[in-house]
């Protein structure tokens, strides 16, 4: 089958890899032109590992014409506009797969979403989530690794779950909660910023954990407003794709929260970070959710004070400590 891969970052190469495991013809797209030429030389752009029978354009038309499956592997920050110049170039209909982590800020809306309002109906033929705990670190090297494939048509869940499953390494589960599936992908990344100045500053594992088990809760909340099921929170791209994110040194999020606690503005690391961070921009969008719909989210609230309005870490440490006494749930 031929798939086209919109983004040749760590994510989207190394899922071109998963691509041709399972005997696919898979073209990538970007603009970075030396990424370009790294695949076209068989190599993984980011990690230089060997990339074999992939090719890569930095023509959009001929990424779009290539195949009728879209996967979507580029920045939040770029989804709206590299979406809208799929619109004007579509003549077929395209089925799309999401594997990008996030939400638009000021709309507050998800991938899903946004596909479906820029992307006109009749060129709309299906849409998909892949998400789970996947640090491309490993997946390049073979590592075992489960996802989620979710979808509002299981038929399409399943064509997704057979097309990445390699039977010696990677395995995907369906799921029909594409909301919950996206929404817990997205919120893990700011978990995993506090969870990295946690480590900075010496905290021990006991208030690790309590970070997870509260921010597990604010992620059910978030779930149930958006309307999805929040069973999913204790899933694949949810409670799974935390701990990877949040505990690991491939997590550039976690390392985000490092370099904060060290006393590094957020913009300071943005400037100077090669790939995109995800949670910052995540963070923000939270927590503008949160203040317009009066959600009770003290997590997000004292991690956009700590990160976007410099607070002093152990000023809003002693907010969050001194809230009302109240009961667990």
């Amino acid at each position: 089958m031929k798939i086209t891969i919109i983004g040749s970052g760590a994510w989207g190469s190394t899922l071109a890899q998963v691509l041709t495991d399972n005997n696919n013809q898979v073209l990538l797209y970007d603009t970075n032109l030396s990424y370009v030429e790294k695949i076209n030389q068989g190599k993984h752009p980011i990690f230089n590992d060997p990339l074999v029978n992939v090719k890569a354009v930095s023509c959009l038309k001929q990424a779009l014409d290539y195949s009728d499956l879209i996967v979507l592997a580029v920045p939040m920050k770029f989804m709206r506009h590299l979406l809208k110049q799929f619109a004007l170039m579509l003549t077929t209909p395209k089925s799309f797969v999401n594997v990008s982590k996030g939400i638009e800020p000021l709309t507050f809306l998800r991938v899903s979403e946004i596909v479906k309002q820029v992307i006109p109906a009749p060129l709309l033929a299906n849409f998909a989530s892949l998400m789970g705990p996947s640090h491309a670190e490993e997946v390049i090297l073979r590592k075992l690794t489960l996802l989620t494939a979710a979808s509002s048509n299981p038929a399409f869940a399943l064509e997704i779950q057979k097309l990445f499953s390699c039977p010696n390494y990677l395995k995907v589960y369906t799921s029909s909660d594409l909301v919950g599936n996206e929404i817990c992908s997205a919120f893990k990344n700011v978990l995993a910023l506090i969870n990295g100045i946690l480590v900075a500053k010496n905290f021990g594992i006991n208030s690790q954990a309590a970070l997870m088990s509260r921010g597990i809760l604010e992620m059910s909340r978030l779930v149930t407003f958006y309307q999805g099921n929040p069973q999913t929170v204790l899933g694949l791209p949810g409670l799974g794709d935390l701990i990877a994110t949040a505990f690991s040194k491939y997590s550039r999020n976690f390392n985000a929260g490092a370099k904060i606690a060290a006393g590094i503005t957020y913009q300071q690391i943005i400037d100077s970070s090669l790939q995109t961070i995800e949670g910052f921009q995540t963070l923000n969008a939270f927590y503008q959710l949160q203040l317009k719909h009066n959600l009770d989210l003290p997590i997000i609230q004292a991690s956009y004070q700590l990160i976007f309005e410099s607070k002093p870490f152990y000023t809003v440490f002693e907010t969050l400590m001194q809230r009302p006494f109240k009961s667990e749930f």
